[in-house]
């Protein structure tokens, strides 16, 4: 989309709303629900550059708001890594093809499945090293493909058994880690074309003060409630996706 009227900018702008509200509420969520909800009207990785500025504002906030950071970066660079060469390889085929609102819908059905599940995943303090890049590089992976980081990087790092405050900032990190590598393969393919950039800088303020609005709604309402009515919403989403690209 080389250019954007009115009506997408006022669009782009409730997402944006809509995303950070959701990100003040639990703590993640931005890149899941925006580029779940600009699909609907563009290709995913148009919506993917868009989120880049947002993301990486809200993330590095939220990964620079907690205790010291590099006790952590120590603990999972290894999958940090694996975040950076997943994207990058995944970048190079992905962008080629056609395939990123299946790969999408597909994604945030599985998504939103397993949070609506009782499952969970936990990992032993011996489990294995090669663990951390592969869980990274599949993260990566599909961030290339849809534009969304959380999988399978979230349910890993809930499965390290870190503290409230680790586990939020460990999100931050990997986020921001996926925001820079998947801005430097939209670049690397010319997909980060100047209007996106500029709107993309625009969208922080409707991402910000959804966010401020969603850390005065946590104090009025369960979380939980909120999360899995999210979850809901983004399960549907996933499978419309699925059908209007099967």
């Amino acid at each position: 989309m080389d250019t954007y009227t009115g009506t997408h900018i006022i669009y782009i702008a409730v997402v944006f709303l809509l995303a950070g509200l959701v990100k003040g509420t639990t703590g993640m969520g931005l890149p899941t629900v925006a580029v779940a909800l600009l699909s609907l009207v563009m290709a995913p990785m148009e919506a993917a550059a868009l989120l880049v500025m947002p993301s990486l504002l809200t993330n590095g906030w939220q990964m620079l708001s907690g205790p010291p950071l590099y006790p952590l970066w120590q603990r999972l660079r290894g999958m940090m890594a694996g975040i950076c060469l997943g994207t990058l390889v995944g970048g190079a085929v992905m962008l080629q093809t056609q395939g990123g609102g299946m790969v999408l819908g597909l994604a945030l059905v599985l998504y939103g499945l397993l949070g609506l599940s009782s499952w969970e995943w936990r990992l032993a303090d011996d489990s294995p090293h090669w663990l951390a890049p592969v869980v990274g590089g599949a993260t990566g992976v599909l961030t290339a493909a849809t534009g969304v980081f959380v999988l399978p990087a979230v349910p890993y790092l809930q499965a390290l058994r870190l503290d409230k405050e680790e586990l939020v900032q460990a999100m931050g990190l990997s986020f921001v880690v996926s925001t820079l590598a998947l801005a430097v393969v939209l670049a690397a393919h010319d997909a980060w074309q100047p209007a996106a950039a500029g709107v993309s800088f625009l969208a922080q303020l409707p991402a910000v003060a959804g966010m401020l609005l969603g850390q005065r709604l946590r104090r009025r309402l369960k979380p939980e409630t909120f999360r899995r009515c999210l979850l809901l919403v983004l399960l549907l989403l996933g499978v419309h996706l699925v059908v209007a690209n099967g």
